[in-house]
C-alpha cells in the first residue's frame, strides 16, 4: 500500500500528496527498529507504584506517549532538515552516507537494548545532602535524583537519528520526483504529523503493560529483559543487512 502511494505522488494532485504524506507517516512509525527504540526508554519511565491501577495505567500509556511524541518531533526536525539541503540549497548527499547512518541506527538499537541489561545499582550516582542538628551534629543523607526526564531528550535524539536513515530519508528522496518545493516541504510536515501521532499510539501501548507490571518484579524485568533482547536482535539484523547490501562496513570493503 505504501509502494502504491510513493509511486503515485508525481502525478497526484497537491491534496493526495498530503494525504499520502500523512498516511505514509503514521505507517512509518509502527517499522520495527522504530516501536524497539522507543521501547527501550518506555521501559526505563519511572513508574509509580501507589497510584490506583487504573491512574497508573493511565499515567503509564500517557509517559508512553509523550516519548513516542519527542521520538516523532526529533524524526521530522531531521526529515525537514534533509529536505531543505536536497530542494533548497541542492546539495547532493551521496548514498553511502545514508548506508552509514543505517549503520549507526544498527549500533545504537544494539546499544540502547544492552543496556537495559545494565546493572543500575553500580551505575547509580548518590547524591549526598547535609544538614546540621541543633547539637552541632553534622549529618548527611544519600538518595538518588529520578533520570526519568532525561528520557525524553533521548527519545528527541533518538528520533533524530532516525530522521537521517532508513526508509524516512529514502520518502525524502523519491520526493525528488516533484518540482514544487512548497509542496515537497508541506508533505514532510504532514509526513511528520502522521508519524508523531503514530509512535504516541504506539509508546502509549508500549507503556501500559509496564505500568501494570509494576504489581510484579519479576514480571516488571521479564518485559524489560524482552524489549531489550528484541532491540539487540534487530540492531544486528541492520547491521548485517545493511553491511551486506553495501558489500562494505562504514566506507572499509568486506
Amino acid at each position: 500500500m505504501i509502494e502504491n502511494l510513493i509511486e503515485q505522488i508525481p502525478s497526484a494532485t497537491p491534496v493526495f500528496v498530503l494525504v499520502a504524506g500523512f498516511v505514509i507517516g503514521l505507517s512509518h512509525a509502527f517499522e520495527p527498529d522504530h516501536v524497539a527504540a522507543v521501547a527501550t526508554q518506555v521501559t526505563k519511565s519511572k513508574q509509580s507504584r501507589s497510584l490506583p491501577v487504573f491512574r497508573r495505567i493511565s499515567a503509564g500509556a500517557f509517559k508512553g506517549s509523550i516519548l513516542g511524541a519527542l521520538w516523532g518531533a526529533g524524526h521530522t526536525s531531521m526529515l525537514l532538515l534533509v529536505s531543505l539541503l536536497i530542494f533548497v540549497f541542492s546539495l547532493s548527499i551521496p548514498p553511502q552516507i545514508f548506508s552509514n547512518l543505517e549503520l549507526i541506527v544498527g549500533m545504537m538499537l544494539v546499544f540502547l537494548g544492552a543496556s537495559i541489561y545494565l546493572n543500575k545499582k553500580l551505575l547509580r550516582k548518590n547524591h549526598e545532602h547535609p544538614h546540621v542538628h541543633e547539637d552541632g551534629t553534622i549529618h548527611a543523607h544519600e538518595h538518588t535524583h529520578s533520570k526519568d526526564h532525561r528520557h525524553g531528550h533521548k527519545s528527541y535524539i533518538i528520533g533524530c537519528i532516525h530522521g537521517l536513515a532508513g526508509s524516512g530519508a529514502l520518502v525524502v528522496l523519491a520526493l525528488s520526483t516533484l518540482s514544487d518545493v512548497q509542496i515537497i516541504l508541506s508533505f514532510v510536515l504532514v509526513f511528520g504529523v502522521g508519524s508523531i501521532l503514530g509512535m504516541m499510539v504506539v509508546s502509549g501501548v508500549i507503556g501500559l503493560p509496564f505500568a501494570i507490571s509494576t504489581y510484579s518484579e519479576k514480571i516488571h524485568k521479564a518485559l524489560r529483559f524482552v524489549v531489550g533482547a528484541i532491540s539487540i536482535t534487530i540492531g544486528f539484523d541492520i547491521l548485517y543487512n545493511v553491511t551486506l547490501e553495501s558489500g562494505s562496513f562504514f566506507g572499509l570493503h568486506l
